[in-house]
């Protein structure tokens, strides 16, 4: 006798089979979950109820495809069900039969339901045109059969099945021009699946050996496609790093080990284990809007998301892993989470549990974490700079920089240690250290014995923006135009200087255009004759890499050539000024030009430059 959904139920079903669900992959997921769930529950009765003589070991879902029919099936020799519970559970579309037994239970804390909702079940209808199950319940002498194609409602009649437990079979839809329904009738698909989402039921999973030419003689053997205990889940004194990087390479596709393991469960009120690792290079797609960042989610050893990004912050985008947890909210599907309190707990306790890895790791492994942050020290530098300092005190610790003076990658702490009573920690950017190394502001402060910090990475000035010290110390560019070397004498005495020459510079500026805001003598040079500096926040770096970037937005640095003061080139200006103000000008191109190459900037117009270098070595 044919019976209709109740009219709530049917609009679930068609609002299930359409939106909640958006990979239609998960069927196999679900149905495999309810299979362990009906084992689960007959196991835990056979622990209280002595006659029933039930081992373990026993207990399995067999996947079975015949493609002839069309036919995917899934049985498993859990608790059944009888033909209430049929009428109950299936007929009745979010009554779901684990989640009552779950409450029933609800004192025994070890034992893991899948199933919360009851809708899984009804995911099957996404890839089938007709759903059969039939079903024994334990301690019943009969078996019943419900079929229903999800539309005009269900059958349920007598069956003729003897074993305990439940078959459900998958009558395939047939192919459309959108949609491959064939693929689901393939072994290699099926298993995919199964290892993607369903890999850590507790209970084997097996198919059938594929029939093939080489082996059409041989008997038919079941083979287990899951590997049911999770890594994860075993006591760390079983395992050894080789098992922990096979487990990496087959897991997250990488040739290489990674550089650190981190291998933490967590029990209380968010109780949760978490396999994390740190690799040892970016993968080739890292810095590409393909990337994605998060780790894999797992309720109970089954796949939940394969990427949540929740529980990653964005600097750390680099990490893999997952975590697995039976605490938190899922929504109906089971594909994505509401919100929920637990997941930022979990979250955070990643964040501060790598960080801490990592701090180790400087204090322990320097070499290794100088490998790690060659490949990703970027990305902490990205999470000062996102959160506009926010995380500064959580990241400052595990940034490196290049030392002038250990000729080495130093933290701002090992820096600390050696400024003395100095309130300023000093800093130069540039290319490559090489070439910061011989620009010319550098070399008046290797004279004075001061340690200069290298920045090399374009972001490097801009997260001096957001962390302007470092426990109280200043950070100073040595480029910029009000840098104080001098003692007061020394101070007074180029302010005289620099207003004696006052007409010549604004000659000098003229002939620059509005290339410079200001020309004017400097100490801070020692063989060096000229060299420019900046004024305000945008210096000659950030205008560099803001203006490479492809946008609109444009920026000038405000610029100020500074002319040695102690150089035979400031004698000759001063000689031009008296003299020949022609040639100051020419002069004064050439020292331009010459200060923009030395800081790997560009020259309007070389031609030019070109001719008044020839013109003057002719004279």
């Amino acid at each position: 006798m044919k019976k209709e959904f109740k009219a709530e139920s049917k609009k679930l079903l068609d609002l299930m089979i359409n939106s909640i669900y958006t990979n239609k992959d998960i069927f196999l997921r679900e149905l495999i979950s309810n299979s362990s769930d009906a084992i689960d529950k007959l196991y835990y009765k056979s622990l209280t109820d002595k006659s029933l003589d039930i081992k373990r070991e026993n207990f399995k879902i067999k996947i079975t495809i015949d493609k002839e029919k069309r036919t995917l099936t899934i049985t498993d020799n859990g608790i059944g069900m009888n033909k209430e519970e049929l009428e109950e559970n299936l007929g009745t579309i979010a009554k779901s039969g684990s989640s009552l037994f779950k409450e029933k239970m609800n004192e025994k804390k070890d034992i893991n339901i899948i199933g919360q909702f009851g809708v899984g079940f009804y995911s099957a209808f996404m890839v089938s045109k007709e759903v059969k199950v039939e079903s024994k319940a334990y301690n019943e002498e009969s078996s019943y059969e419900w079929k229903s194609n999800g539309s005009e409602g269900y059958q349920i009649n007598k069956s003729s099945k003897k074993d305990i437990g439940t078959t459900i079979t998958l009558i395939i839809k047939d192919n459309t021009d959108k949609e491959n329904y064939d693929e689901y009738l393939d072994d290699f698909k099926i298993k995919s699946i199964i290892k993607k989402y369903s890999d850590y039921i507790t209970y084997p999973i097996v198919m059938d050996e594929e029939i093939t030419e080489e082996n059409k003689d041989k008997k038919q053997t079941e083979t287990i496609i899951n590997s049911m205990i999770p890594i994860w889940k075993k006591s760390k004194n079983e395992l050894e790093e080789k098992d922990y990087q096979q487990f990496y390479h087959d897991k997250f596709f990488d040739y290489e080990d990674s550089l650190k393991t981190i291998h933490l469960s967590v029990e209380g009120k968010c109780s949760y284990t978490t396999l994390l690792y740190i690799p040892s290079h970016a993968p080739y797609d890292f810095y590409t809007k393909d990337y994605e960042k998060g780790l894999e989610l797992y309720s109970n050893g089954v796949m939940i998301m394969e990427n949540c990004k929740e529980l990653l912050p964005d600097y750390l985008s680099f990490v893999k892993g997952l975590v697995d947890t039976s605490d938190l909210s899922l929504n109906i599907s089971r594909e994505m989470l509401q919100q929920d309190k637990n997941l930022s707990l979990i979250a955070n306790n990643i964040e501060k549990k790598i960080r801490k890895e990592l701090q180790n790791m400087i204090e322990d492994e320097r070499e290794t974490y100088e490998k790690f942050y060659k490949a990703f020290g970027m990305q902490l530098k990205f999470g000062i700079y996102n959160s506009y300092g926010a995380k500064k005190e959580d990241l400052q610790d595990l940034l490196l920089f290049y030392s002038s003076k250990e000729k080495k990658l130093v933290t701002l702490k090992e820096y600390k240690e050696r400024m003395g009573e100095s309130d300023k920690i000093y800093y130069v950017s540039g290319e490559t250290t090489d070439k910061i190394d011989l620009l010319p502001q550098v070399e008046k402060f290797k004279e004075k014995n001061y340690e200069l910090l290298y920045f090399t990475d374009y972001i490097d000035e801009f997260v001096m923006q957001m962390m302007p010290e470092y426990e109280g110390k200043k950070f100073v560019n040595i480029t910029k135009e009000n840098l104080d070397l001098d003692t007061e004498e020394e101070k007074k005495k180029l302010k005289e200087e620099n207003e004696t020459y006052e007409e010549m510079f604004n000659i000098m500026s003229n002939v620059i255009d509005d290339k410079v805001s200001e020309v004017r003598f400097t100490h801070r040079l020692k063989n060096h004759p000229v060299c420019l500096t900046t004024k305000g926040n945008i210096t000659l770096e950030m205008e560099k890499v803001i203006n490479q970037m492809p946008t609109d937005e444009k920026v000038k640095a405000e610029v100020v050539m500074e002319i040695n003061s102690d150089h035979e080139i400031s004698k000759k200006l001063k000689e031009l000024y008296k003299n020949d103000k022609e040639t100051l000008k020419k002069y004064t191109k050439i020292l331009y030009a010459q200060a923009r190459l030395i800081e790997g900037l560009t020259i309007d117009n070389p031609t030019e430059l070109s001719n008044i270098v020839c013109d003057i070595l002719s004279k």
